[in-house]
């Protein structure tokens, strides 16, 4: 005989509902809870099957209509439109079916309304990669985001963590030739980049710049504000994270997590070897 599984009715999740009545919940998904005239337990294990089939199938309908009545509010119509590449439209609704989320419904719907008015913006390898991107994937985007910038007007995002001194006299007068951003007290510690490497938005290695010119300028263009920095002497790199080219392309639609302490922060930390304006 099959021992009981006795559950600890007192272990609640944080709403308050057992885990039980969690896993019971999941019953409604799989056809096994009464709905009107349907009785799961009169039902044959084909009608149960045909009956999940048709409740999925309503699901999937209402998440496309929901991101199309959202991609109309997001289309301009005074912008001449382009016939979408019929095998992307097709990925793009088979995708888009399976997601549930609001939140990600309304990314999902600004990638529809930007490939109408110009496509070639966003690739299917991305849109799968946004399929599999969890909630808290998409937080960590926006935090990231909110961290990143770009150097001298380069289009590709980057993640700056350091400024390195690589040689001269100063060289050795120094406890350290590092001087390190803490990326984690403004909300992205080491474990959130992994998450974002994993996810294939950020490049597993660390970058270097060249070497820098001594008082010539180097802006940093971040989401609310520019650093203009003119090194006081030369041998100096910054290191970063580089986001990919899908990391790149999901900017385009994430909105940044904007922290105005961590420019701040910047700044003062990099006024021993910059002229910061």
């Amino acid at each position: 005989m099959k021992q009981a599984i006795t559950i600890d009715q007192n272990k609640r999740t944080e709403s308050g509902v057992s885990a039980r009545r969690k896993v019971l919940q999941l019953g409604v998904q799989l056809g096994l809870a009464v709905d009107g005239d349907y009785k799961p337990s009169e039902a044959s294990i084909a009608a149960r099957g045909e009956y999940r089939e048709r409740k999925t199938l309503v699901s999937y309908q209402a998440n496309l209509e929901s991101i199309y009545n959202q991609a109309i509010e997001h289309t301009p119509s005074d912008v001449t439109g382009i016939d979408l590449d019929p095998d992307w439209l097709h990925n793009f609704f088979k995708m888009a079916e399976q997601i549930h989320n609001p939140k990600m419904q309304n990314l999902w719907s600004r990638i529809l309304a930007k490939e109408i008015i110009k496509p070639g913006n966003f690739s299917i390898r991305t849109l799968e990669r946004l399929k599999q991107l969890t909630q808290r994937e998409a937080l960590i985007l926006e935090k990231a985001l909110g961290l990143g910038c770009t150097i001298n007007g380069e289009t590709r995002l980057k993640l700056i963590y350091c400024s390195k001194l690589t040689g001269g006299l100063q060289l050795y007068f120094r406890s350290s030739s590092v001087t390190s951003i803490d990326l984690s007290l403004f909300g992205l510690p080491y474990s959130s980049i992994l998450s974002l490497i994993n996810a294939g938005i950020i490049h597993h290695d660390e970058f270097e710049t060249g070497r820098l010119t001594k008082n010539q300028s180097v802006t940093l263009t971040y989401p609310h504000t520019q650093l203009t920095l003119k090194p006081k002497r030369g041998n100096l790199i910054f290191g970063y994270y580089r986001f990919t080219s899908i990391g790149n392309e999901l900017a385009q639609l994430v909105f940044p997590n904007v922290d105005t302490k961590f420019t701040k922060a910047m700044s003062a930390l990099m006024k021993n070897d910059f002229d910061v304006q």
